[in-house]
C-alpha cells in the first residue's frame, strides 16, 4: 500500500513541478473558486493525519492542522510530499488504529472506529485520487491538461476496466 501511495504523491509532485505558483493558486471558476493548491493541501493533510497518529494509535482527520502555506506555495507542498514519501519508505507494519471523527453535521457526534494503518493509507490514496479528478478540472480551465497523464484522477479499477474494455473492443472487431 505504501508503494502505491508514494507513486500517487510523486505524480502530484510532478504536476507541481510544471505549474507556476500563479497557476497553483488560481481560483478556478469550474471549482467554485477553489484552487489546485487547496486540493493538494487537503490531500497532504490527510496523509499527515495518519502519520501524526501513529504514536497515539488514533487517527483524526477532523483535527488536521490546515497549513495554508501548503496551498499558497507549491514549493512548500513539494517539501511536504517529500517528507510524507520519506516516512512511507520506513518499514512499518499494518498495525491496529482507531479512527476518531464526527461524521455528522452536528457538534458532539464523535465516533470511534477500529481500523488499521494500511486501511487508512488506502483511504488516503482513494481520497487523493478523488481530489486529483477535481485538480484535473482546474487544469482544464487553465488549459494545462498536457501537464498530466490521461490516467490522472482515475481509480486503479477504472484504469484496469478501460484497458480491459479497449482490449475486448479490439479483439471483437
Amino acid at each position: 500500500m505504501k508503494r502505491y501511495c508514494k507513486q500517487n504523491l510523486e505524480e502530484i509532485k510532478l504536476l507541481l513541478s510544471l505549474l507556476s505558483n500563479q497557476k497553483y493558486t488560481h481560483r478556478a471558476r469550474l471549482l467554485s473558486g477553489a484552487t489546485i493548491g487547496e486540493h493538494v493541501r487537503h490531500i497532504l493533510e490527510f496523509y499527515q493525519s495518519v502519520l501524526n497518529g501513529l504514536d497515539s494509535k488514533i487517527i483524526n482527520y477532523d483535527n488536521r492542522k490546515r497549513n495554508l502555506l501548503i496551498e499558497s506555495d507549491k514549493e512548500v507542498a513539494i517539501q511536504n510530499i517529500d517528507f510524507i514519501c520519506s516516512k512511507l519508505t520506513v518499514d512499518m507494519a499494518d498495525e491496529p488504529l482507531v479512527l476518531v471523527g464526527n461524521f455528522s453535521s452536528s457538534e458532539g457526534e464523535e465516533s470511534q472506529i477500529r481500523t488499521s494503518l494500511f486501511r487508512e493509507l488506502a483511504y488516503c490514496l482513494e481520497h487523493s485520487i478523488h481530489h486529483q479528478a477535481l485538480i484535473k478540472i482546474g487544469l482544464m480551465e487553465l488549459n494545462k491538461l498536457s501537464y498530466i497523464d490521461h490516467t490522472f484522477g482515475l481509480a486503479p479499477a477504472t484504469i484496469r476496466y478501460k484497458k480491459y474494455a479497449q482490449n475486448n473492443i479490439l479483439t471483437n472487431t
